[in-house]
């Protein structure tokens, strides 16, 4: 049976706010919860990023149920891939075995803030490839000490251990990085709803039952369609661009230029926005039909956010497992 999820996004929601929508969506049933993890907002209109670690460690107490992930964390530019080893284990001691550590190759949005530029794709793949590999032989307990193309660990060791680990989905796009990361990862992350791309990652993984297939489905939910495309067109825009372009811009002003002609009614062709329950349920269908295991939603901005999750997600959950 599929599951169900709600995006806590960084960018749009402040960390108060961020945890009381976490307590609130688990209270809605929802199975688990994603955190976005970024240092900048795509859109200045969204106006927040704080810190996604400090968010989900405070989730963690906040919640008993839910699983909770990153979706995702570039582990090799902003973050050196031992510290994520260490506080993706912490995450895991703090939620009592319910995190998975979802990684993948980045943004320069978010990574260049640190100085050390922007790689080329297939530099950030091999970079993502290092430093999947430290965070598993970190996770091991033992002490590391490894030189690398890009990394190096000195005497590394995580203390604080949990007995079960911290399993590992990779973000992946296509044919080339299925290959090169199905082996690497428990569990799989995409954007596009493709089952060949999912069969072609379980064959490549030689996954077994309990392999997830987790994608994200952004959606609008308001009290009339008019301000649903509304809101949409302000906060998510960006989402136009395809992760190729997304992947490369740098900065909020960036997206903001290159998003300048995208129409309130071409966001609206690719979001599901207003307060039809049926429709918003139908958008996430190809997701479930292409065997997605796990579909994150992502109530577009913060405005009806509180609404939506004490009204409306109950009832959307229930025409979501009726499909």
């Amino acid at each position: 049976m599929t599951r169900f999820g709600y995006t806590l996004m960084t960018e749009q929601s402040g960390p108060r706010e961020l945890v009381s929508y976490a307590v609130a969506a688990e209270q809605a049933g929802f199975d688990f919860e994603v955190s976005s993890d970024h240092y900048s907002p795509w859109l200045t209109e969204q106006g927040h990023s704080p810190y996604a670690w400090s968010v989900l460690g405070a989730v963690a107490q906040a919640t008993t149920r839910v699983d909770l992930a990153t979706y995702v964390t570039c582990p090799s530019i902003r973050y050196h891939p031992a510290v994520v080893a260490q506080k993706a284990a912490t995450m895991q001691l703090l939620s009592e075995g319910r995190f998975i550590l979802g990684l993948g190759a980045g943004e320069n949005l978010n990574e260049h803030v640190v100085g050390e530029g922007w790689p080329m794709v297939d530099a950030r793949h091999d970079m993502l490839e290092e430093a999947v590999m430290i965070i598993r032989e970190l996770h091991t307990g033992d002490l590391v000490t490894w030189q690398g193309e890009y990394f190096r660990v000195d005497s590394g060791r995580i203390w604080d251990l949990p007995d079960e680990g911290v399993p590992i989905g990779i973000a992946v796009s296509g044919a080339k990085s299925i290959a090169r990361f199905a082996p690497l990862s428990d569990h799989m992350i995409t954007t596009e709803p493709d089952g060949d791309l999912v069969s072609s990652w379980r064959d490549a993984a030689n996954a077994g039952d309990g392999a997830r297939v987790i994608g994200q489905v952004p959606i609008c939910w308001a009290p009339n369609r008019e301000d649903g495309v509304a809101l949409a067109h302000e906060q998510f825009r960006w989402f136009a661009g395809g992760w190729k372009v997304n992947a490369d811009l740098p900065t909020p002003a960036g997206f903001s230029a290159a998003t300048n002609f995208v129409r309130p009614d071409d966001v609206a062709e690719s979001i599901a926005c207003g307060p039809d329950l049926d429709e918003l349920a139908e958008s996430v269908r190809p997701f479930m039909d292409a065997g997605f295991t796990d579909i994150a939603l992502v109530q577009v901005g913060d405005r009806y956010q509180e609404q939506f999750l004490t009204e409306v997600a109950e009832p959307l959950l229930e025409r979501l497992r009726s499909l």
